[in-house]
């Protein structure tokens, strides 16, 4: 089981919920002229001899770091209208905020299904987690507001897409007022953060660059790519991300998952390898190295990796949720249910473990309890499609079909 990272956590507005926005796996300085990203200073030389153009098909996609914050025609009608409006009466920070999140505004949708950018957030009306900050700080530029990113620590939280392990972060952005304005008492900076209001304010979070944020854009469009098997643009939208972030390391066990779908195993090493070697506790390039040696028979090795890696992360991701749907096939229902609850209170109640224990739920006749779950499970869904899926095994359930 390969593990990959995203910056695509499902969150709510300061504790205002946003349209079929809740709280599942998700999510995450001071303004950087988006210029200054366009144009990337050369990656080291490291990181060079770890990219491998020629094996690689071009890109079916134009790769533009212009285009991540660009504000399109419609916003910006949308800025001279409804922003404009909400601005003179509470101010451009909070009449930003309250035209974007307030509630009969924009009714933004989450969905993760794609990484936008600010204009196709807007023009879709959803997004996940960093495409709405995004979103938000595009507006905030043109405003000329002054716009901080932060990373922000919250528990793991993880989802499976085939072989894949997929583990969410989280951004956030702060509004800082105008430059000419700061001196002003009155002006204050805002935190836009898609967290219910009490875990925000417990946040422990850090500074991070625009150009940081590019590259968690790019390494969320390539961890897309690869989930949908489409891997010269997994590539491209990697090695663009390493362009603008040399130091990004989730971008480099991208690449060894790229490296390892395509079959370049001694390429996907040494990828998780340089990883490990800037962060020896990096625990998702530990793993995938082991699956490495393990697929090669270099199982001393393997086992070593792994023997550390217990040692870090006593309990591997979705570990107490494998061994639950272990359980439901040999319809042993009291103990899935007891291992979904625990993986739930473990790793957060994501859409997957919540539809699991509602199922083991139901199949023991504690249907009120089932209801909740699966009804989270809808309601917590990161995609249209998933959502319509849920919905559909909600009602086989209800009319009990199994």
């Amino acid at each position: 089981m390969l593990h990959i990272e995203a910056r695509t956590p499902v969150f709510t507005l300061r504790g205002r919920r946003l349209a079929a926005c809740r709280a599942l796996t998700a999510p995450l300085a001071l303004l950087i002229a988006l210029a200054g990203c366009a144009t990337a200073p050369p990656p080291p030389p490291r990181t060079e001899t770890l990219l491998h153009d020629e094996l690689f098909a071009p890109a079916s996609v134009t790769i533009d770091a212009a285009e991540i914050f660009a504000v399109s025609a419609p916003m910006k009608q949308y800025l001279r209208t409804e922003i404009a409006s909400q601005a003179k009466s509470n101010g451009l920070q909070a009449g930003l905020v309250a035209s974007l999140y307030s509630r009969g505004q924009l009714k933004l949708e989450y969905d993760s299904s794609r990484t936008r950018t600010a204009a196709e957030a807007f023009d879709a009306r959803a997004g996940n987690c960093l495409s709405l900050v995004v979103m938000t700080a595009a507006f905030a530029k043109e405003l000329g507001l002054q716009v901080r990113y932060q990373s922000a620590y919250v528990e793991e939280t993880w989802s499976r897409n085939g072989n894949l392990l997929l583990r969410a972060g989280h951004v956030n952005v702060t509004l800082g007022p105008k430059l000419q304005d700061r001196a002003s008492r009155t002006a204050r900076a805002i935190t836009i953060d898609f967290l219910p209001s009490h875990e925000a304010q417990n946040l422990r979070a850090a500074e991070i660059p625009e150009q940081t944020i590019v590259a968690m854009f790019m390494n969320n469009r390539a961890v897309e790519a690869v989930v949908n098997g489409q891997l010269d643009d997994a590539y491209a939208w990697t090695r663009a991300a390493l362009q603008h972030s040399p130091d990004f390391l989730p971008a480099y066990n991208t690449l060894g998952i790229v490296y390892t779908r395509r079959g370049h195993k001694a390429l996907a090493e040494a990828s998780f390898r340089y990883v490990l070697e800037r962060d020896p506790k990096h625990t998702r390039a530990m793993a995938n190295l082991a699956e490495i040696y393990a697929g090669d028979g270099r199982e001393a090795e393997a086992a070593a990796l792994r023997a550390n890696l217990a040692r870090l992360e006593p309990e591997p991701p979705l570990h107490l949720f494998s061994l639950g749907m272990v359980a439901m096939q040999r319809m042993d229902y009291r103990t899935a249910r007891d291992l979904f609850a625990r993986e739930a209170a473990r790793s957060g109640y994501s859409t997957e473990v919540s539809y699991w224990l509602g199922v083991s739920l139901y199949m023991l006749g504690e249907h009120e309890q089932a209801s909740f779950y699966l009804r989270h499970a809808l309601e917590s869904s990161a995609t249209r499609s998933d959502r319509e899926l849920y919905s559909a095994k909600l009602a086989r359930l209800k009319s009990g079909v199994h």
